[in-house]
């Protein structure tokens, strides 16, 4: 067997099962801890708590927006540029439809996928950047931060240099790194993909059960 087949056959089979199973315990401990009973009455809708309290934190309260906007723009960048090359870059919807779809669709033009790396590689760096020199950042970060951070990157990183796919070898570095984040993610902080909508739920529900205006 060689080195591409073992990281894109056994070793991404596997560590796609990992994340999943990962993913699924991660969020079935969260929710199994429930949350306190209220036994005060009820002044307002904790379903229409959670629902506001969601949407309301994707754009900052205007007394902290000024001193937000960096990691506001850093983050959206970083985050919506990502999410433009895994669903839209060539190798990977021919990836996605062998594997798991059996259809394709249109992939973006090679300027599109240029421009959305630059813009998330420049997201990402600012992210990282912010967070070594903001004293409260770098105070409240700890290497599982920053292992999330050049995981990410290298991913990045291997996956342009195999766009030409003038190695196969490179094709095989960028599924390595592949495999291994994906085993990373959920015993780490890149789990907040997936919790960040129940944190920001619960605060709401909170709230809203006592009737406050978010």
């Amino acid at each position: 067997m060689s080195f591409i087949d073992l990281v894109e056959g056994p070793l991404f089979t596997l560590s796609a099962v990992i994340f999943l199973l990962g993913v699924a315990w991660r969020l079935f401990g969260i929710i199994r801890i429930g949350r306190k009973k209220d036994i005060s009455p009820p002044k307002g809708s904790a379903a229409m708590g959670f629902i506001k309290g969601n949407l309301r934190h994707f754009v900052p309260r205007g007394i902290f927006a000024k001193r937000t906007a960096m990691h506001l723009i850093a983050g959206y960048s970083f985050h919506i540029a990502l999410l433009v090359l895994v669903v839209g870059a060539a190798p990977h919807i021919a990836f996605i439809s062998e594997r798991f779809t059996g259809f394709d669709w249109q992939p973006l033009p090679r300027w599109g996928f240029i421009l959305a790396a630059e813009i998330s590689f420049a997201g990402l760096i600012m992210l990282w950047v912010r967070r070594i020199s903001d004293p409260v950042m770098r105070l409240i970060s700890d290497w599982d931060d920053h292992i999330g951070s050049w995981l990410t990157f290298l991913v990045m990183l291997t996956g342009c240099l195999a766009l030409q796919e003038s190695h196969v070898f490179l094709r095989a570095q960028h599924m390595l790194f592949v495999d291994i984040w994906l085993i990373y993610f959920p015993f780490s902080r890149l789990m907040h993909a997936f919790t960040f909508f129940l944190s920001r739920g619960n605060s709401g529900a909170t709230y809203g059960r006592k009737g406050i205006n978010l």
